[in-house]
């Protein structure tokens, strides 16, 4: 990695417009379904979207072409190969943050400090506040002549919109290509069989360490959790929901108590993923019966919930949860925009190579009103 590296604050993005581009859905006809009319056609491949009358409405509202041509006529006969596009209309997606912190910068890669509630790629309802949109139009600000999506930074791993903390992008593909092998490593190492156990630690590149505030007292000073994760039908949830399930893939989680408010009931973990399975700190944590506190959807048991159906929506499952006031910081006052954590990345260390390393600090109210520490072993010729 390059030697010409930024550690100072720098915070960056841009206000959120009121509304977003809205999006564009391409479908091919299988010959299968040529002669089936256009309503047909969305209100039966795309029951879930709208109902009947909500596919008759964009249609008539001129939403859909066929072959680039608007049609209007719901009853228009399709035809097989051809290319249909459905425009969804620009809408408000809901109120995220848009500024993100520069921890750490070179020529290959950036670390930013994601706050709560802000989406890391498009998906969902958010299709334009995410960290990757700011990070474009950054790129773009800087320099209006660079368009390709090849020039602005990516991110490398997962975090989810309700956690907070450090978030590694690549600026170069073969930073992207190396950092996202190392955190996909890690994951497949805790599938090994036992006797390839005994060297994870030597074998593990990058490692990524949480703190987050569960409820209750865990009695332990150390947990192991292996338990494995799986996907189950769940309403609202088109893909399956994450759960703890034994015919799930393997995960592993270290927990580790820093500090127990028996007044509050409630407990300050630090945790080291050893795989990276979507929810897993959620999932692992409210399996030994000490749910994320504030955490509306998993419970004891590492199972889902049981409510109303009707008040669920895909990006409540997946994209995190609402933060929560955490009381005991009596010196903070609790008011919108001064919402404090209940998971937060906090460290990543990685020990590819030796040359340079670094030790970032930023003063942070997350929490334990601690010091983060960022640590870097910079990785020799990364290029």
């Amino acid at each position: 990695m390059s030697n010409h590296s930024r550690i100072q604050s720098l915070v960056f993005g841009i206000p959120w417009p009121e509304l977003n581009d809205g999006l564009f859905y391409s479908d091919v006809v299988p010959h299968s379904d040529s002669e089936l009319t256009l309503i047909d056609f969305y209100s039966r491949k795309y029951k879930n979207s709208a109902p009947l009358q909500g596919w008759l409405q964009r249609i008539q509202n001129g939403q859909i072409s066929v072959d680039g041509r608007v049609v209007k006529d719901p009853n228009t006969i399709l035809s097989g190969d051809s290319v249909l596009v459905y425009h969804r209309l620009p809408w408000k997606e809901p109120d995220v943050p848009y500024l993100l912190e520069v921890l750490y910068e070179d020529d290959d890669m950036v670390a930013l400090n994601k706050p709560s509630g802000l989406q890391v790629l498009p998906g969902g309802l958010f299709q334009q506040r995410t960290v990757l949109t700011q990070l474009c139009w950054s790129v773009k600000k800087q320099n209006s002549t660079l368009n390709s999506q090849d020039t602005h930074p990516v991110p490398v791993h997962r975090l989810g919109r309700g956690t907070s903390g450090i978030l590694l992008c690549a600026k170069t593909k073969v930073a992207k290509t190396r950092l996202a092998a190392y955190f996909a490593d890690g994951t497949s190492l805790v599938g090994a069989t036992s006797n390839r156990k005994a060297e994870r630690s030597g074998t593990r590149k990058i490692s990524k360490i949480y703190r987050a505030l569960v409820t209750g007292i865990l009695v332990d000073d150390k947990v192991i959790i292996n338990q494995p994760i799986g996907i189950v039908r769940y309403p609202g949830v088109a893909k399956g929901l994450y759960v703890a399930s034994p015919s799930g893939k393997p995960a592993l989680s270290k927990v580790e108590v820093l500090e127990r408010d028996e007044k509050q009931n409630c407990t300050l973990v630090q945790v080291e993923i050893e795989s990276g399975r979507p929810h897993q700190i959620r999932i692992h944590l409210s399996f030994i019966g000490h749910p994320l506190l504030g955490d509306p959807l998993y419970i004891a048991g590492g199972q889902p919930r049981c409510f109303d159906p009707e008040l669920v929506d895909e990006s409540f499952a997946q994209d995190g949860y609402d933060c929560i006031c955490l009381h005991f910081l009596p010196d903070l006052e609790c008011k919108p925009g001064n919402e404090l954590l209940n998971c937060r990345v906090f460290k990543i260390v990685m020990t590819e190579g030796t040359r340079g390393l670094r030790t970032l600090y930023q003063e942070t109210a997350a929490i334990t009103c601690m010091l983060i520490d960022f640590f870097f072993r910079i990785q020799p010729q990364m290029r």
